[in-house]
């Protein structure tokens, strides 16, 4: 179960340990976690029919600021892991321990995952919930590259990201897929739909049921998105210099950008199949803005106000994902109230009656709509942060 954490509980010289930031201590990682929980809330709870196009996700190849988000994610899980392992070791654990710590923490985020995917109707879930989604991915790949991590050397983990690009790119390209053939990568022909349909059948995504943008195939990539962070985590570890700090995220996003759009043609970059294309692409973009972040934060020390919301966010990833999405489940879907003659959803009486006619455009209603309900859960985290109160899986 989840552990959560006040201040009572630590003697004050343990709480002053784990909660009084080194001096050195990387804010800019803290803040761009925070950034992507921000930009998760605002793109899955858009209430609007019209959204600004950097707010939706690319119909299928190609990118949207919006795809850059979840492998930003799972890049921070790889950088962190690093450190947050190398902390523990320091403290005493064993590989064995945090083994534990992995597969422990890998099934909490998946059941988390699967209830939210159950919610709020449960009769007959069994036979068409959703088995893969973004807290399901999250498990199955933290799961995955932490065990890499702990059991393989540096060389063995680099030559284990190669593999894993080169053979999703072979089989997505030239295993054929009965009745359609080899190197389809529409929607309905490629391998890894074709796969999430044979082992997950009534499972998958509920829009089209016919590919899962989570599914299990495209995994490789994810995973390969991880690892790609746990060498990162371990520049930040064990680089003393900024500059050189700096200068090699900047060099490997540059490569990892060029390297994504030159395999574009062949493999094209695409989020929905989370192709080998997209993971350096992504992992190139990611880089960059934590290079960014590092220098204007860690270095020049520019992090006053404006970091404060996104380090409180960041603090509570898991806690503010799950409760922004399980509070919009709600009121979106089950929680009714009467308006205008008829019951429609809390939510959409408060879009409707607040925000739709705020604007003439339909997409600032919707923006200003999620930016007040992301608003609400950066409250809800930074007393939570004040209070000193965390929640550790």
């Amino acid at each position: 179960m989840p552990v959560i954490t006040t201040p009572s509980d630590l003697t004050p010289g343990i709480k002053e340990t784990i909660y009084q930031p080194a001096p050195d201590r990387l804010e800019s990682l803290d803040v761009f976690r925070g950034l992507t929980i921000a930009s998760m809330i605002i793109v899955n709870q858009l209430p609007g029919d019209q959204n600004y196009a950097p707010l939706e996700h690319a119909p299928w190849n190609g990118w949207t600021h919006t795809d850059l988000i979840f492998p930003f994610f799972l890049f921070i899980v790889g950088v962190s892991m690093v450190l947050s392992f190398s902390a523990r070791q320091e403290r005493g654990s064993s590989k064995w321990r945090l083994l534990f710590h992995t597969v422990r923490r890998a099934i909490i985020i998946y059941g988390i995952g699967f209830f939210l995917a159950a919610f709020p109707f449960y009769e007959g879930i069994l036979s068409r919930v959703r088995i893969m989604g973004v807290l399901q991915r999250i498990a199955l790949v933290y799961l995955l590259a932490g065990i890499i991590y702990l059991v393989t050397n540096k060389k063995v983990r680099g030559a284990l990201v190669v593999l894993l690009l080169v053979i999703y790119f072979l089989l997505m390209k030239f295993y054929p897929v009965p009745g359609i053939g080899p190197g389809v990568l529409t929607p309905a022909g490629n391998l890894a739909g074709y796969i999430d349909r044979m082992l997950m059948p009534g499972h998958l995504w509920s829009v089209s049921k016919i590919w899962d943008p989570e599914g299990l195939l495209s995994t490789m990539g994810a995973m390969a998105t991880c690892l790609i962070g746990t060498f990162v985590g371990e520049a930040l570890r064990d680089v003393e210099s900024w500059r050189r700090r700096v200068v090699a995220l900047v060099l490997a996003a540059v490569a990892g950008i060029c390297f994504g759009y030159a395999w574009d043609p062949w493999f094209p970059i695409n989020k929905n199949l989370w192709t080998s294309s997209y993971v350096l692409f992504t992992a190139g973009y990611a880089m960059a803005l934590l290079a960014a972040l590092h220098l204007i934060i860690d270095v020049a020390g520019l992090k006053r106000v404006w970091t404060r919301p996104f380090i409180w966010l960041g603090a509570n990833p898991i806690l503010a994902f799950t409760l922004s999405t399980f509070t919009a489940k709600y009121f979106f879907i089950l929680y009714k109230v009467p308006y205008e003659g008829h019951y429609v959803s809390a939510a959409g009486y408060i879009y409707d009656r607040w925000f739709q006619h705020m604007y003439t455009d339909e997409r600032n209603s919707s923006l200003a709509f999620v930016l007040a309900y992301l608003l609400i859960w950066i409250v809800v985290c930074g007393v939570l942060y004040r209070q000193k109160i965390f929640v550790r899986i």
